[in-house]
């Protein structure tokens, strides 16, 4: 048999039994994926067709093939089964390489991670030795391999080093076939073609040194004082100094980041740019620099700024040049203890810079003007539920950003949680692969490969943007700070550290092998940078008398009284009514939305209705023709939980969308809505970062229930309602949180008002409960015209729920166009009399209408047999309008009883909120007391006709003059 003769024959004819077996599976799973099966198996189905088996009428040789004799050729080895099954093992002994490689990666600097099992990497688990591999042209097991690599032996040990030396690569969950072998060549060939020249790696041995240093520096000058330190994650800062040089140079003109407190100043300084004597001086007059501190994160070494956060909380910017005409701006975001919430902030942040928001229509999102890094700590990285939310958002189209770069600084512990015991994953990263994020992980002592892994994860996001995370694994060298003894936790990991050099240290050696640095020269650099250190410092000392410690009132100014009008003439208002049930040709509506939103219609006309969906389409039409962009998200804002909004249409034939909201001939800003995820912390922690950076912005968020604003609570406490106070942000945020008690149980009743209330002070919050279209309306223009001004504050709305129907709540139209937004309300038809009031009702929100409904009103007035009584309706809760409250009480000379009605429990809404503000403003004798539930710990019942006779009771009591205390 020559060889010829053997090269026109299949190759299949030659297998039988397990082994045709094993080629027909292989050729299944070809069909359904030719990338899953080895090179040079894919190249004999595309050049031999399909194993007889499965080869239409087609013999099987069931008899072991002749041997085979060979005279050495290539050709006549190919058809030799037992060599092709080694081609075959061969290619999988690759494939394992590059998937399972990663776990015998060196990257672990201080060797803690147990020895992993990597015999699925090894030659011998296949039964493949040197000579086989050195038999194997590389070519059929590493289709793209470097003509300097001729053999499987040579192509196994390079992919080896590739995988198990400095790095370690996963990539084998990303689906894009694309972007999976865009990676893997990047790992294989294009990491290694871009070396660090001398100049860098000096350079980079600097910034080591500076980062070393003015940590130990702060840690000698400074004693005892806490600054969770980088220490064993230093390589972080050379990092995102490459970052922002790659992003910068990419065209991104915004660099927004975030990041917990650990190595927080060591960013501030050499990212940043913060001067060293700033932050000196923030030390230096600590007011609790000479106390024994307690490991904790109290607010320590206070930096104010209003009543101000501790210095390793706060955020700064920094503008750096590229070139003569590129300018990026760095932004650190203020983060709070709560860690990984900044997240999402960093994320709205982010798309904020991007949209152009200039025009009609949904914003022009530009992804390559804005940039998005976070640095993750590796224990909550995997703890942290906000994570993943924030993760989500990588594809949903109204907050993706076109790639955030993750990095988790990775010291192993969590306060003094060892991992072990802070995750059920082998990785702190492993949470990524969920979202087919790209992994790599490198060592912190090696900062050649952490700046690689840099290179690789910014051209990724510049090609596919898309997401990139990469595992800096470090240690930490003090303990959780500076005041902390982590050896009573961890007793061998601090023995050992304390034998461990630093990183610059290890860099240095390393450079000094290679001749690119001399002993001489690194002592320099030391010494220079110690230098600058105290000169710093002496600065700070010399000008100690010229400090001048903040006073303790010194916080944001308070709002000025002002008129703002709101009304918008009827004249203005019918043409923008009428756009608004405008829809293009052979767009078909669904029919009975259709006969729902064309009854609006008319609503404008002499004796027209505006119920609360038409006010509020017609407040967001005003305010965009005024210029103003609009961005409302929530769970199902586009239609609205109990569909009264339905400001995104959908033809019925072909589901394509229409919102009359963009094609509205009088808008001048654009309008966005999306249906957000089934999340709230980070869908809130987005839309707020959104607002903070584009202040100018209407941005409004939606919960489903109000309910569900538990679930933001950190968001709510921490950054919409002491964002101002503690870091100066300021925000004009709207929350529309559905309240009111219909019957439908504990979890779709309360948005819990008292703890809004419990959290507004220093004029921080507008907190408000409505009862009439028109006042929605003019709220939401009030609250635009004054977005971007030091008046704007976050917007708390108790939203309807029954009453967006209710023909009570509907407005006249005149409302709309002369009137204004009222602090307060008083009941129509009531309180005429004044002198025979005896009891007056103070309320707000759904309570007032169903009070409304008792009186059965006759044309808007109330019987005379309700002479003895007032209802006033308290429409702003907060900042309490306390000199409407006085008028109307003064007003009343023989009032014996002021009643608090409400629908919440006594220990919630808003009675422990007024209680003292209306008993501090009513005669001396005059009764105050409260009606309504009594106090539980659930804040509804879930049975329905118990909902219904509790209501029935506090209506009956209120109204009834012979319940009297």
């Amino acid at each position: 048999m020559t060889a010829d003769s053997n090269d026109r024959k299949s190759p299949w004819e030659l297998y039988y039994g397990p082994n045709l077996g094993y080629i027909e599976e292989m050729y299944e799973q070809y069909l359904r994926n030719p990338d899953d099966v080895d090179p040079a198996v894919r190249e004999s189905f595309e050049k031999w067709g399909p194993p007889p088996s499965v080869s239409a009428g087609s013999n099987v040789n069931v008899f072991p093939p002749l041997k085979v004799t060979t005279d050495g050729s290539n050709s006549i080895k190919t058809v030799d089964p037992a060599y092709l099954k080694k081609i075959v093992d061969a290619g999988k002994l690759v494939r394992n390489i590059r998937t399972f490689g990663h776990l015998a990666a060196d990257n672990d600097p201080l060797g803690l991670t147990p020895a992993p099992d990597t015999r699925l990497i090894e030659p011998a688990t296949f039964k493949l030795t040197d000579a086989d591999l050195e038999g194997i042209p590389a070519s059929l097991i590493w289709e793209e391999a470097p003509e300097s690599i001729s053999n499987g032996k040579q192509a196994i040990q390079h992919l080896k080093d590739v995988y198990t030396k400095s790095f370690g690569f996963e990539f084998a969950h990303i689906h894009e076939q694309d972007e999976r072998l865009w990676l893997r060549r990047q790992a294989e060939i294009g990491m290694a073609s871009k070396p660090m020249t001398a100049k860098e790696r000096i350079a980079l041995l600097q910034r080591l040194i500076d980062v070393e240093q003015f940590e130990t520096f702060l840690h000698r000058s400074f004693v005892g004082q806490k600054r969770f330190s980088i220490e064993g994650t230093d390589s972080l800062v050379p990092m995102l100094d490459e970052v922002v040089r790659e992003v910068a140079h990419d065209g991104a003109r915004h660099i927004l980041m975030g990041m917990a407190h650990r190595g927080r100043l060591n960013v501030l300084t050499h990212v940043l740019g913060k001067p060293y004597a700033s932050i000196f001086s923030e030390f230096h007059h600590s007011p609790n620099k000479d106390q024994d501190l307690f490991p904790s994160e109290g607010a320590l070494g206070i930096n104010i700024g209003y009543t101000g956060d501790v210095k390793y909380h706060l955020g700064a910017h920094r503008s750096v040049k590229e070139g003569e005409t590129v300018e990026t701006r760095i932004t650190l975001a203020n983060n709070p203890s709560h860690l990984e919430y900044v997240n999402p902030i960093v994320e709205g942040f982010t798309r904020a810079a991007q949209d152009d928001r200039s025009k009609p229509g949904y914003p022009v999102a530009n992804f390559g003007s804005a940039a998005a890094i976070i640095i993750h700590g590796d224990a909550a990285f995997a703890g942290e539920g906000i994570v993943a939310e924030t993760l989500n958002f990588k594809k949903l189209a109204g907050y993706e950003n076109g790639g955030t770069i993750h990095i988790i600084a990775n010291n192993r512990l969590g306060f003094t949680t060892e991992s072990k015991d802070s995750r059920s994953t082998y990785y702190a990263s492993d949470l990524a692969k969920g979202y087919e994020i790209p992994i790599v992980h490198v060592s912190a002592d090696d900062p050649e490969a952490c700046i690689a892994a840099v290179r690789m994860a910014c051209e990724y996001r510049q090609k596919f943007g898309k997401d990139f995370l990469i595992d800096m694994i470090g240690y930490r060298r003090h303990g959780h700070n500076e005041t902390d003894d982590p050896e009573t936790t961890q007793p061998l990991l601090y023995q050992k550290l304390r034998k461990h050099p630093v990183a610059s240290v290890i860099y240095a050696e390393r450079l000094k092998e290679r001749g690119f640095v001399t002993e001489e020269q690194v002592q320099a650099l030391r010494r220079e940078g110690l230098a600058k250190l105290q000169a710093a410092l002496d600065e700070v000392k010399e000008n100690d008398k010229a400090y001048k410690q903040p006073k303790a009132d010194e916080v944001g100014s308070k709002r000025r009284k002002k008129d703002i009008v709101t009304g918008v003439p009827l004249k203005k208002l019918a043409p923008i009514n009428e756009a608004l049930l405008q829809w293009p040709d052979g767009f078909k509506v669904y029919d009975k939305l259709d006969r729902i939103l064309k009854r609006r219609a008319n609503t404008l006309n002499e004796g027209g209705k505006v119920d609360w969906g038409q006010a509020e389409a017609l407040a967001f039409a005003t305010i965009l023709s005024d210029g103003t962009p609009i961005r409302l998200s929530g769970q199902d804002s586009e239609r609205a939980t109990f569909a009264f909004r339905n400001i995104v249409l959908h033809d019925v034939e072909n589901n394509k969308t229409f919102s009359p909201m963009h094609t509205l001939p009088q808008a001048k800003a654009s309008f966005a809505v999306h249906n957000s995820p089934l999340a709230e912390a980070s869908v809130l922690g987005f839309e707020y970062g959104y607002n903070v950076f584009s202040p100018e912005t209407l941005v409004i968020w939606e919960a489903q229930y109000g309910d569900f604003a538990n679930c933001a609570q950190v968001i709510i406490d921490q950054f919409v309602t002491a964002g101002r106070v503690k870091w100066q942000e300021k925000s004009g945020l709207v929350m529309l949180l559905p309240h009111g008690y219909e019957g439908n149980g504990p979890e779709h009743s309360s948005a819990k008002l008292e703890r809004f209330l419990l959290l507004a002070a220093e004029d921080n919050l507008t907190i408000v409960n409505m009862t009439s279209a028109s006042q929605y309306f003019h709220l939401l223009r009030r609250q635009a015209s004054i977005l971007g001004t030091d008046e704007a504050r976050p917007l708390i709305v108790m939203a309807p729920k029954s009453l967006i129907r209710n023909p009570s709540v509907a407005s006249d139209p005149a409302e709309l166009s002369d009137g204004s937004f009222k602090l307060v309300l008083e009941q129509p038809g009531l309180g005429k009399k004044a002198d025979k009031v005896e009891r007056l009702i103070f309320c707000t929100g759904k309570m007032a209408i169903d009070l409304e409904a008792a009186l059965e009103l006759k044309d808007g007035q109330a019987a005379d047999a309700w002479d003895w009584l007032h209802i006033v309706r308290v429409e702003q809760l907060y900042p309490f309008p306390k000199t409407d409250v006085e008028q109307i009480i003064a007003r009343y000379p023989n009032v014996k009883e002021v009643l608090w009605v409400q629908e919440e429990p006594q220990n919630m809404g808003a009675w422990n909120y007024v209680e003292p503000r209306i008993r501090a403003r009513v005669k001396a004798g005059t009764t105050v007391r409260y009606i309504g539930r009594p106090k539980r710990s659930s804040p509804a019942s879930g049975f329905h006709y118990i909902h219904t006779m509790e209501q029935q009771r506090i209506v009956s009591v209120a109204l009834n003059r012979s319940k009297q205390n």
